[in-house]
């Protein structure tokens, strides 16, 4: 292969650690890559058993010599390939205790990183993260996959613009029902390693979802939170980890927020939302509908938009795909990270000005943010929902 190619003129050649054979989130991100046409898988280390790494390297059509047995391998054996031929980034898809070193590995062999949430398995980890980030220049994106709907890009636009006044409140809830029972006994690999204290983290609920719920809201606010009360619980007797949490916010604005994650929520699939109000306006948005953003005003009657409307911001139209009335969800979501990603890596991998729009994806300022917030959801709890800074 040709080294000389831009990076503006060929696809994007993406590494995968994790997503092997029986993972959910794996195939998520494959798909999410590829719906533009803008990234190319070609190589992997699917799973912490080598022989099962390169099992499913072969399930996904790649040449044998491209399947390692270990991420270590993979990043030695892709960094001693030609400029042209090894991956320019590591999409990294594993349970959250390997995070951090599929990171740093990748990070110190030269390669940018994609992760999944949450960025690692603590803060301080989360932390030194950062500083190798800033040490080594190189790209890192966090797919926080919910900040990347239309509709949310309208809604961060509608609060940053002043239309709604200064916030006041915030409500971000994310309940589901799958964990309503001791699911992880029964051999379930998702449930059983986001129950898994060695696995997952200090937090269950908190660590899975509700750090989505957390971003999420200082995303569309531009807020950060400044303290918190937690009352966590683990309702399932004998789960090691959370299962409920019930949160208040205080926002650096003086904005007040609740903040409520729940996996026992029986009935519940996937029921995340938000609700923003201002000193003039108001907005709500849910996910189980996400082409429909509500703007709600005290001397007029609410408005609704819709995804693929000429009437939405730039940012919001750069982020629709299809025509209005056509359903646009959860893998278009997950895929405008990754495009936005794949845009501001070949603007640099070129030596190119990035468009403003490829900037627009979660950063490792974003998961450090979401560990300190683990940390101090579960110091409240632990001291009877004591305010506790995110520091």
């Amino acid at each position: 292969m040709n080294s000389a190619i831009p990076a503006a003129k060929r696809k994007i050649r993406m590494g995968m650690v994790g997503g092997g054979r029986g993972a959910f989130i794996g195939a998520v991100h494959r798909i999410a890559a590829n719906i533009d046409g803008q990234i190319e898988l070609v190589c992997g280390a699917f799973s912490s058993d080598p022989q099962r790494s390169r099992d499913s390297g072969a399930d996904l059509f790649l040449p044998p010599g491209r399947c390692y047995g270990t991420f270590e391998e993979m990043m030695k054996g892709e960094a001693a390939l030609p400029v042209g031929e090894r991956m320019d980034f590591v999409s990294i898809v594993t349970p959250n205790h390997v995070h951090f070193t599929a990171a740093k590995s990748a990070l110190e062999h030269g390669f940018p990183v994609m992760s999944d949430k949450p960025a690692t398995f603590d803060l301080a980890e989360a932390r030194e993260l950062g500083d190798l980030i800033s040490r080594t220049g190189l790209l890192y994106g966090l797919t926080h996959n919910y900040t990347g709907y239309p509709l949310i890009k309208q809604a961060r636009e509608l609060v940053l613009s002043g239309r709604l006044g200064k916030i006041r409140k915030v409500v971000v809830e994310y309940p589901q029902g799958w964990l309503s029972t001791r699911l992880e006994e029964s051999g379930q690999k998702q449930a059983a390693w986001r129950t898994d204290p060695a696995r997952s983290g200090a937090a269950g609920c908190i660590g899975d979802i509700g750090t989505h719920a957390e971003n999420l809201a200082e995303y569309v606010t531009g807020l950060k939170i400044k303290e918190l009360a937690a009352d966590l619980t683990t309702f399932l007797e004998g789960r090691a980890l959370d299962d409920d949490g019930n949160i208040l916010l205080r926002f650096e604005n003086g904005a007040k927020g609740v903040l409520h994650a729940s996996q026992i929520s029986v009935g519940e699939e996937n029921n995340l939302n938000i609700r923003v109000y201002g000193e003039i306006g108001g907005l709500e948005w849910h996910q189980k509908e996400p082409n429909s953003l509500l703007v709600k005003w005290s001397d007029k009657p609410m408005e609704v938009c819709r995804t693929g409307m000429g009437y939405l911001s730039p940012i919001a139209a750069a982020n629709t795909r299809t025509p209005p009335a056509h359903p646009e969800g959860y893998l278009e979501a997950f895929a405008n990270i990754y495009r936005n990603f794949a845009n501001h890596l070949r603007a640099v991998l070129d030596h190119t000005t990035p468009d403003p729009i490829a900037l627009d994806y979660p950063k490792i300022e974003d998961g450090i943010r979401g560990m300190a917030f683990i940390e101090a959801v579960v110091e409240s709890s632990k001291n009877n929902a004591r305010w506790t800074p995110l520091g």
